[in-house]
Order: structure tokens, then C-alpha cells, then sequence
């Protein structure tokens, strides 16, 4: 596993998208364009002091000249979103990673339909944009809170766009249920937000083929494995490194001198993504299909431990 080298890009630009949200835009310190994006992207930034964060990229791919995010000041913030709405000031120069995509886009799909909650809302703004350019079929259901909560409805504003305020409905969510029961059969469906939106639509669109519909998460839905017990070897050095109750794989690594490329520590971004050559993991991560997790070959080292005694990585 390779890390990838950041580009120095300067944060040449702060808007107010809604209460608690801003938009960020970054450009790159040495001419030329940056490298290419797909709706659903997400992009690491490099805050300083090994703070790594992931958020999704909400500008057009098209627009090879800037990287624009949308963050959220969360009141639970683990360092991320605190340190940009307080710490960041146009100007800033910092490290940006990526871009990768966990969350792609099928353009082809003969309908598609979104359901964001909140901050949820920000990968899918360029997944509109896009199936909109292409003359495609989607439909779009957005909740917020409290209306002026909602975020991007200059761009999003379509007769596509079902907006649900849960203060104009008494406080009661967005029906997530009802609207998969209500999609099409071969329809793509699409859905970011909060944990208890995420575990509805799971449950309400598990009975589709699971390539039919797709999930991404920004908070891990389970806790990493740290039952330790067990032994990691690096192929490549032939080390062999015990990893003890408490620790995850990435800590116990750590804390022997081996730097491992990772962001998030939830097992939601992809860094750490890491072959697997012998021994059978305990996922853990909310990335890898259930197919992908059966076949043992890959494991998120931040979060996911092991079920052998040894377990062999391509490290």
C-alpha cells in the first residue's frame, strides 16, 4: 500500500451555505489542473498534527481548477470540523489528499433515487448536477431539521427535489421506508445522513439486489474490534507484532514504528485498505459488500481486527 503523496493547496474562499455549514474552496499553490473526480468524491484533508478528514467534494467534475467541500460545525466534532470553521482562514495552505470514491454514481441507471439527511446532502449535489446534465431520470428527498437548515437549494431547486422539514410535520422524520417501497425495481438508490436514516434505509432496501442500491456513511456503524488476543505479520519484513486487548491493528502498528497510511479511524474512507494473505479478519468497517468481506482479501487495519491467531498482511 502506497501513500499518496498531498498536493499544497490554499483555501482561497469561505461561504455560508446554511447555519453551522460552510462551503471551502481550496486551489492548488503550483499551476495545473487537479487531478480528475467522479460525483460522490470525497477528498482528505490534511489539518495538522496527523488530523486527517474526509469530505465529499461538491463542485462539478468538470472544474479541474478547484476543490470546493462542504463541512458542517459539529457540536461532537472529533477535531475536524472544529478546527476548519475556528482554526482556517483564507489563505491557509494545507495538505489535500485524494480524490477517491466510495459512493460513485451509475449514470446508466434507468432511474435514480437520493435520500440525504442534513449535512448528508453534499455528495449528492454533484450527483444531481450530473444526471441532470445528462438528461436523466432521479428523484431527489432532502430533510432537514428546521428549513433554513437546508443547504444548496440554489442548486438543487428542482420540481425533482422533495424537501421534508421535520418542524413542519410535527418533529416526524422522513418516511425512508415508504419512499424505497415506493422506487422503481431497477432503480439506483442512494442514501447519506444520520446513523438512524442510514440503519432505516439498510433495513427498508436490503430485499433489492445489493448492487442496486448504495450507502455512505460519517460515522463508523460499528465499534472497532480491540479485543486484541492475536498476531500480525508484515509479509514484507516477515515482523510479527502482537496486537493487545484495547488496540486495533493501526495502533498496535503504530506503536511499533510502522506508519501505515490512514484517515478517518472508523473504517468509512478507504485509506487503510489493506490485502489480506492468511487469516481470517473481523470486519468491521461500513466500506467493503458483504461479498468482499467473504472473500477475505482486503481489511480497514483502523478498525477491523482478526478471528485467527495469525494474521499475514501485505505490509
Amino acid at each position: 500500500m502506497q501513500e499518496q503523496a498531498a498536493i499544497r493547496m490554499r483555501l482561497t474562499g469561505i461561504r455560508y451555505a446554511s447555519p453551522g455549514i460552510h462551503l471551502y474552496e481550496f486551489q492548488p499553490v503550483e499551476d495545473g489542473a487537479l487531478p480528475a473526480f467522479t460525483p460522490g468524491a470525497h477528498i482528505d484533508l490534511h489539518l495538522g498534527n496527523d488530523l486527517v478528514r474526509q469530505y465529499s467534494l461538491v463542485n462539478a467534475p468538470e472544474d479541474r481548477a478547484r476543490y470546493v467541500v462542504g463541512i458542517k460545525r459539529d457540536a461532537a466534532s472529533r477535531g475536524g470540523s472544529a478546527f476548519v470553521h475556528e482554526g482556517l482562514r483564507v489563505g491557509d495552505v494545507i495538505g489535500v489528499t485524494g480524490p477517491r470514491n466510495n459512493f460513485a454514481l451509475h449514470e446508466d441507471a434507468a432511474h435514480s433515487v437520493f435520500i440525504a439527511g442534513g449535512i448528508g446532502v453534499t455528495p449528492i449535489v454533484c450527483m444531481v448536477e450530473r444526471l441532470r446534465a445528462l438528461g436523466r431520470s432521479w428523484e431527489l428527498h432532502y430533510s432537514v431539521r428546521r428549513r433554513e437548515e437546508a443547504a444548496f437549494l440554489d442548486t438543487l431547486q428542482d420540481e425533482r427535489l422533495h424537501l421534508h422539514v421535520d418542524a413542519e410535520h410535527a418533529g416526524a422524520f422522513l418516511d425512508v421506508p415508504a419512499i424505497v417501497a415506493a422506487a422503481p425495481a431497477d432503480a439506483h438508490l442512494y442514501c447519506c445522513g444520520p446513523g438512524p436514516m442510514l440503519d432505516a434505509f439498510e433495513a427498508a432496501a436490503g430485499g433489492r439486489p445489493a448492487a442496486l442500491w448504495h450507502i455512505e456513511r460519517f460515522t463508523a456503524a460499528k465499534p472497532s474490534a480491540q479485543g486484541g488476543g492475536y498476531t500480525v505479520r508484515l509479509a514484507a519484513s516477515n515482523k510479527s507484532i502482537a496486537v493487545e486487548p484495547g488496540q486495533t491493528i493501526l495502533e498496535a502498528l503504530r506503536g511499533c514504528g510502522v506508519h501505515v497510511p490512514a484517515s478517518c479511524e472508523q473504517g468509512i474512507c478507504g485509506t487503510c485498505e489493506t490485502r489480506v494473505l492468511q487469516g481470517t479478519p473481523d470486519h468491521r468497517d461500513s466500506l467493503l459488500s458483504e461479498e468482499e468481506k467473504k472473500a477475505n482479501d482486503v481489511m480497514m487495519i483502523c478498525c477491523s481486527g482478526s478471528l485467527s491467531d495469525v494474521l499475514v498482511l501485505d505490509l
